[in-house]
């Protein structure tokens, strides 16, 4: 019988700096689809047809006070902060470590430092809305989307490569 594969630890990098130790909690981006009923004369029911990506944002908690964590909000480009994720999955089957990897771009829109108390642990919160997202397991591009350049790779498929191919970009 197979048992699941489990994060064991990770690390978590922001435009380069570790935040090794300082980062408890992250949450990936939710991948959803933007989805629109519709029903014509003769149809028994509504399709949903499929108008690309809703957009993408990611969180993460910071234990407390850390040095540049602030830089880039309020930042004028679109992809001005990069966030790395560098994951250890433990596969308890083999024994084998596999690495997975996210590596997102985009601009922190939210920093929510929660509430102080004396003697107690604090959590800052941090939102960053995406233009660039990749997720890779052991060296192998699971999902990669590129906003501005019109790039949503799923499992090996490009789904945008014939749109840009009509468009002639």
């Amino acid at each position: 019988m197979a048992l699941p594969r489990k994060l064991k630890n990770f690390a978590v990098f922001k435009d380069g700096i570790s935040y090794l130790g300082q980062v408890p909690e992250l949450t990936p981006a939710v991948l959803t689809r933007k989805m629109e009923d519709y029903q014509a004369g003769g149809m028994g029911g509504p399709v949903k047809q499929d108008f690309g990506m809703d957009a993408l944002s990611m969180e993460y908690k910071m234990a407390g006070w850390a040095d540049g964590s602030h830089s880039g909000f309020g930042a004028v480009r679109h992809d001005a902060t990069m966030l790395r994720f560098s994951g250890a999955i433990d596969n308890e089957d083999t024994g084998q470590v596999d690495v997975a990897e996210i590596v997102a771009r985009g601009r922190i829109s939210e920093i929510d430092k929660g509430s102080a108390k004396v003697g107690e642990a604090t959590e800052h919160t941090y939102k960053i809305e995406l233009s660039y997202y990749k997720e890779v397991l052991n060296g192998q591009t699971i999902v990669e989307i590129d906003f501005v350049n019109m790039i949503e790779v799923i499992d090996g498929v490009d789904n945008q490569a014939a749109v840009r191919a009509a468009l002639g970009v």
